[in-house]
């Protein structure tokens, strides 16, 4: 950790990453932690708190959305940083990627209407047994953009009752007071799920974009609960080992 409890956040940028100065910006000068990028290259990550795999089109996508990610030199860095538990944040291809290096189960498919998807949308939340939505309630709904072509979230009926048995989904896409109905959904994900962690809560993979509602120039500030719950958490995580 760095002086003044503020935290180092590393964000991978793969080639054809595109929100990388996005969580940069926020992670930086919004909530004022240390970041740094990492080009998908590097193999040590060991000097950071929280892994951040943000939103583009990796490799230009040219073949599954985030399979060619999955296998930079980085990605097994990555894994063993989550399976020492510390934080891991995919958003949109980030998602992806970490769906596709098996990260998070599942896979993300074209969206349903076969169209790019570009717009506001409401999540519900539906777990806080997780370090991003301890901010939150179960039921409380977040506006939050997306845009996307390959956002449908698909998952086997067992790795579906899994997800649900061990509350791993975090969001699903919901109407504004949370009902959760075909309209809602805006790519067909199973369930309406907009965002998944492991099972032990430390990796979270969900489409919309956080970073894009953080603060208030840009109509909408939903997307800092994320990015708090994560701080709060480093900063509980610090003061229990300060402890030890």
């Amino acid at each position: 950790m760095s002086k003044n409890n503020s935290y180092k956040f590393g964000i991978v940028v793969f080639p054809g990453s595109n929100c990388d100065h996005d969580c940069y910006h926020v992670i930086k000068h919004v909530f004022s932690q240390d970041c740094e990028f990492l080009w998908h290259h590097e193999t040590d990550v060991e000097r950071f708190d929280c892994i951040v795999l943000p939103g583009g089109f990796s490799y230009g996508d040219y073949l599954r959305t985030g399979s060619i990610a999955s296998l930079s030199p980085i990605m097994k860095s990555v894994e063993k940083f989550a399976n020492a538990g510390k934080p891991v944040i995919g958003i949109c291809n980030g998602f992806q990627v970490l769906v596709e290096s098996g990260l998070l189960p599942g896979a993300l498919m074209k969206n349903s209407s076969l169209k790019f998807v570009c717009k506001w949308v409401s999540v519900r939340v539906e777990s806080t047994n997780n370090l991003f939505t301890k901010s939150m309630d179960i039921g409380d709904t977040l506006d939050i953009p997306i845009a996307h072509a390959e956002g449908n979230y698909f998952c086997t009926p067992e790795v579906l009752e899994e997800l649900n048995d061990n509350n791993q989904v975090a969001f699903r896409y919901s109407g504004k007071n949370g009902e959760l109905d075909p309209q809602a959904n805006p790519n067909g994900s199973i369930e309406n799920i907009a965002g998944i962690t492991n099972k032990a809560g430390n990796v979270l993979g969900m489409m919309p974009h956080p970073e894009r509602c953080a603060e208030e120039i840009l109509q909408g500030t939903q997307g800092r609960l994320i990015f708090e719950s994560i701080i709060s958490w480093l900063n509980l995580n610090n003061k229990e080992k300060g402890r030890a």
